[in-house]
């Protein structure tokens, strides 16, 4: 039991609480993408000692972030600003993906690189290399300055891939029928709203070439499925992840449209503006897929902290993928004690 806790259950009796039912989302967190990216910077700092360096955030929370940086991961925008000194040190790429140029680059400063590129996220660049090799010019559905987008754009020459954000993007387009178009998406999009953008391209082109697959990854899809299911009649729903995370803004917009009174992103439990929220009876709790379970408990103790809480867990769909991490790095062994930063085991 926590301090707070303690001292909540002494100015006020369990019984005096307020009742609440809180819906959880199952599932929720962290993806197998998220998960092995994690993996990568902690085995390479087992494997190699401090500091590893990280370009961009590995993956979109500040709280996995700065566990990493505590551990000796030193965070970067640009390979250039690695010191002369620590060339030998090993440099992570995010699991959001980045343009050929960077490895490119990364491999004439003589850097030993290790790439935590989401293997879906591998999948949306290949499925534009092959429309462009095709002779097609790629649409990809997404978000401008995101780092996925700017790392799916990457692959292809300057000129060879358009981005499209809104079915108004799709009415501006001059491309005939659309023989020689293909598109890909962004893997964290809202499901529905890129669903919107793919007819409008389909009834404008109708010979437009799709993915051989469906590029909006299976964690962004169930957790979205997961929110609708538990969002409607809430009187809260909460999101946690970072307000540059894609999927977690998708989650709280997905939650606002399934019908929750109030739909608000949060990192931590101290960002919840209790004295804002009103009466609360219902509440909905999910997590992007670059929010650690710890942050999920936490939160969770601090609804206990104030209600008497129920809870009731929505389970969607079970996930069983896994993503291994890099053969480089299969020699090293990943013990529990080494992720109970972010699994809250420790």
């Amino acid at each position: 039991m926590t301090v707070l806790s303690l001292i909540a259950d002494a100015i006020l009796p369990e019984a005096a609480k307020p009742p609440l039912t809180l819906r959880l989302c199952e599932p929720r967190g962290f993806c197998a993408g998220v998960d092995r990216a994690i993996q990568i910077v902690v085995l390479a700092l087992k494997k190699h000692g401090a500091p590893v360096y990280v370009r961009h955030e590995i993956v979109h929370n500040r709280f996995v972030v700065e566990g990493l940086r505590q551990q000796g991961a030193v965070f970067i925008e640009e390979l250039h600003e690695i010191p002369d000194e620590h060339r030998d040190r090993p440099v992570v790429f995010s699991a959001h993906g980045v343009p050929k140029s960077v490895p490119e680059d990364a491999e004439a400063r003589n850097l030993f690189f290790l790439d935590a590129t989401c293997p879906l996220v591998s999948k949306v660049h290949k499925q534009a290399m092959r429309h462009e090799r095709l002779g097609r010019h790629v649409l990809l559905i997404g978000h401008k300055g995101h780092p996925e987008v700017i790392g799916t754009m990457g692959q292809l020459p300057p000129g060879a891939v358009s981005l499209i954000e809104t079915e108004e993007d799709v009415a501006a387009l001059d491309a005939g029928t659309g023989e020689n178009l293909g598109f890909v998406t962004q893997t964290t999009l809202s499901v529905d709203d890129t669903a919107g953008i793919v007819a409008a391209l389909q009834a404008r082109f109708p010979l437009i070439q799709a993915p051989s697959s469906d590029s909006i990854c299976y964690a962004t899809t169930n957790r979205q499925d997961a929110v609708k299911e538990t969002a409607p009649g809430t009187d809260l729903f909460l999101t946690v992840g970072a307000p540059n995370s894609s999927n977690s803004k998708r989650l709280v917009e997905v939650a606002s449209r399934a019908g929750a009174r109030q739909s608000l992103l949060v990192q931590r439990a101290a960002e919840i503006p209790w004295d804002d929220l009103g009466e609360l009876r219902t509440v909905g709790l999910s997590a992007g897929a670059s929010a650690p379970e710890v942050v999920v408990d936490e939160i969770v103790q601090a609804f206990r902290d104030r209600y008497d809480v129920t809870l009731d867990l929505a389970v969607i769909r079970v996930e069983t993928e896994n993503f291994p991490v890099l053969r480089a790095l299969r020699d090293v062994p990943l013990e529990k004690a080494d992720m109970a930063f972010v699994n809250g085991d420790a």
